[in-house]
């Protein structure tokens, strides 16, 4: 047997400790982890503008990424492109994304809001009844909230969906429309809902009240909630506590809020007065809502396919 010298035994063993160990600087090249935001005028609006969450992920080497969206559709399509790993949303988009095969993952959802969306009309408006709007042009966001809650209030009211005379357009168009005359009436939510109230004396012809809930819902997709478990907590843990305390101090939230939006006090106050704050798990009692509003869809062949909202559940939803 070929014996091997002590100096050259001792540079084959540097040699397999290198292999076998990473060096530092590929130790401290190591990805770290991020989290990026998509939100609209809500609560997320709190969290970013007060950097706690930033303060609170920090420990974990998570970095944050805010961008902000006029509505839920188009944070859904971001997270189907995979330009963000969280939003918010309202009932009626996550229906249409899951049916487009998006990865999404319900995180949370808020408590029912119905005051919170509602159909408008100008203030010197004629129409004076929900069964009045048959045949009339009616602006809203196609696929959001708003788009679940004008077809029940049209059914609640012995309309069909055919009845309507739907204008698809995004908050800022639509409010332009609706100023301008060019449709009769307008759905939408808060806060765009109050500032046309307040700035335009828009009236509201009909709430959610008694119609549809109108939850919200915080959601990721299937793959960064599967592998970010703890970052998700913490994010949920944070909005409970922004939840808490805009309940106990609404005036504080509006002024709050008002300053981050740009928008008036008043604005806020209504937007805030109206709304009901609570955020908690995903139950299947919660997602028994959601497929409803799927199976009204499909039927109705706003969606392409029947879907299982259960499929976007998060793991150990009771």
């Amino acid at each position: 047997m070929t014996s091997i010298s002590i100096p050259r035994r001792r540079l084959l063993q540097g040699a397999a400790a290198a292999v076998a160990l990473p060096s530092f600087s590929a130790l401290a090249q190591a990805p770290a982890r991020q989290l990026r935001i998509g939100k609209q005028k809500g609560l997320l609006s709190i969290l970013k503008g007060r950097g706690t969450l930033e303060k609170r992920l920090a420990p974990l080497g998570v970095s944050l990424k805010w961008t902000e969206f006029t509505a839920g559709p188009v944070q859904l399509e971001a997270l189907n492109v995979g330009s963000i790993d969280f939003g918010d949303v309202g009932e009626a988009p996550p229906i249409f994304a899951q049916a487009a095969g998006a990865p999404l993952a319900y995180v949370a959802a808020t408590l029912q809001r119905p005051q919170s969306e509602a159909v408008l009309v100008p203030k010197g408006s004629g129409i004076k009844t929900v069964a009045e709007l048959k045949g009339k042009k009616i602006a809203l966001n196609k696929g959001s909230n708003v788009h679940y809650f004008i077809v029940k209030l049209a059914e609640k009211h012995g309309l069909a969906y055919s009845d309507l005379n739907l204008v698809y357009l995004p908050p800022a168009d639509a409010r332009a429309a609706f100023e301008k005359g060019s449709v009769d009436a307008w759905v939408i939510w808060d806060p765009f809902l109050a500032a046309a109230e307040k700035s335009l004396e828009a009236r509201v012809l009909a709430d959610a009240t008694g119609v549809v809930g109108n939850r919200s819902y915080y959601f990721s997709s299937l793959d960064y909630a599967a592998k970010n478990a703890d970052v998700l907590t913490i994010v949920t843990e944070e909005i409970g506590k922004v939840d808490a305390w805009g309940t106990a101090n609404k005036s504080d939230l509006a002024a709050e809020l008002a300053a981050l939006w740009g928008l008036p006090k008043p604005v806020a106050d209504l937007t805030v007065a109206r709304a009901v704050y609570g955020t908690g798990p995903i139950t299947k009692a919660i997602l028994a809502e959601q497929q409803k509003i799927a199976d009204t869809f499909f039927d109705l062949k706003l969606i392409p396919r029947r879907i299982n909202v259960l499929e976007a559940a998060p793991a150990g939803i009771a």
